[in-house]
């Protein structure tokens, strides 16, 4: 008997416990792992917020030792990274908790890294490098769309080649996710805004990925569903609890879909184009969400129906001409309404830079599931068209 491995599909995932307070679980799975001394991880804005604090208190008054890093920039940075790795292992911890968005949760999968192979960060970028398990790992996500906390991608900036490179690997998913919505409350409209870009990007992608499959394409769908509905009302009144849980929830989903099925051609432009300028991730792909829709539509069509479905668009008796169409239209509209309508060159990008983007965004994993094969011409006109 035979059979073509390229139409199997795996799917990882960690343990996720998911609702209001899940957060509070931390001293349990900490226990369960064996914990005697734990790391820590956030950053500047997410200490400032209380949680860190918080977290830091439910571990000490469970007899658990505690050392805390929260020195991380946005884009979490490959010295930030290594950094991180030497605090860890000088205090001899053996359990990482990370509270925050996706910098914490990325800093601290390449601090786990690291800490147990005893090698530069910069060794193991690409697919499947790591060769042994990282520490245990929970993570608390603090923002709704980066999905850090289900998902086997860590992404870290190197400043000398302004680059975002990725390491994809099930040694990186975590162990367990702590997704508590409560703890999105201290985000402002404009991070909820780019944040849930970034996790309809997540889905969309996922379901039009030539690495899609019945596993994935079910929480793709049920995100974009979520995030169609729910993000705009929850950028306009971000104290909401019912809307920010939706829009976790479509978060979690998108994060299980693409985690597994892998991203395209918008992420690997986004993780080139925010290398290039320390951007907002979320940002960078709300600005070439439609243009990579565009260029892709042709190579998936039926697919993109099903996407412009999930949006409420009713295609029924539509050409796919008239689909690509609203569809466009409608992640425009939405983009326009949470305020996230800048153009490139409003960003500091000139044509000038194109090739060199074009170049990074080529050499992305990403790019490999893409539904469309893409030259680096291809790439370039689309970043043209962002302009």
């Amino acid at each position: 008997m035979t059979y073509d491995i390229s139409s199997l599909r795996k799917f990882v995932s960690p343990e996720i416990v998911f609702g209001a307070g899940s957060r509070r679980s931390v001293t349990n799975f900490a226990g369960n792992f064996g914990a005697r001394h734990v790391f820590l991880v956030s950053d500047p804005g997410v200490y400032e917020a209380g949680w860190v604090s918080e977290i830091e208190t439910l571990l000490t008054e469970a007899g658990f030792r505690c050392t805390t890093f929260t020195a991380i920039s946005p884009n979490p940075k490959v010295d930030e990274v290594m950094a991180g790795a030497e605090l860890y292992s000088a205090s001899e911890c053996d359990v990482i908790v990370a509270i925050g968005g996706g910098s914490p949760m990325d800093c601290a999968k390449g601090i786990g890294i690291v800490a147990t192979h005893g090698r530069h960060i910069l060794e193991f970028e690409g697919v499947d490098t790591i060769s042994n398990p990282p520490p245990p790992m929970i993570l608390i996500p603090t923002t709704a769309g980066t999905s850090a906390d289900v998902s086997q991608f860590a992404i870290i900036s190197d400043p000398d080649r302004r680059f975002k490179f990725s390491i994809i690997s099930k040694a990186v998913v975590p162990d367990v996710a702590l997704i508590d919505p409560e703890v999105t409350e201290t985000m402002g409209a404009y991070l909820t805004a780019c944040t849930g870009v970034d996790a309809l990007v997540h889905a969309i992608e996922a379901f039009v990925s030539t690495g899609s499959g019945p596993l994935t394409d079910t929480h793709a769908l049920e995100a974009i569903r979520l995030i169609n509905r729910h993000l705009e009302p929850l950028v306009a009144n971000p104290a909401n609890p019912i809307l920010r849980e939706q829009i976790m929830l479509a978060s979690m989903q998108a994060g299980l879909a693409f985690s597994n099925a892998i991203l395209g051609a918008v992420h690997a432009m986004s993780h080139s184009l925010g290398g290039f300028l320390d951007l907002p991730h979320g940002l960078c792909n709300a600005l070439l969400l439609e243009h990579v829709v565009a260029y892709n539509f042709p190579s998936t069509e039926e697919r993109f129906r099903r996407v412009a479905e999930a949006m409420d668009i009713d295609t029924r008796g539509m050409s796919n001409t008239e689909v690509k169409k609203r569809l466009m239209e409608r992640i425009i509209m939405l983009k326009r309404n949470i305020g996230l309508e800048a153009r490139l060159q409003q960003l500091g990008v000139s044509t000038t830079d194109i090739p060199y983007l074009s170049g990074y965004a080529l050499k992305d994993p990403c790019i490999l599931t893409n539904p469309r094969k893409s030259s680096l011409r291809d790439v370039q006109v689309v970043y043209e068209e962002a302009l």
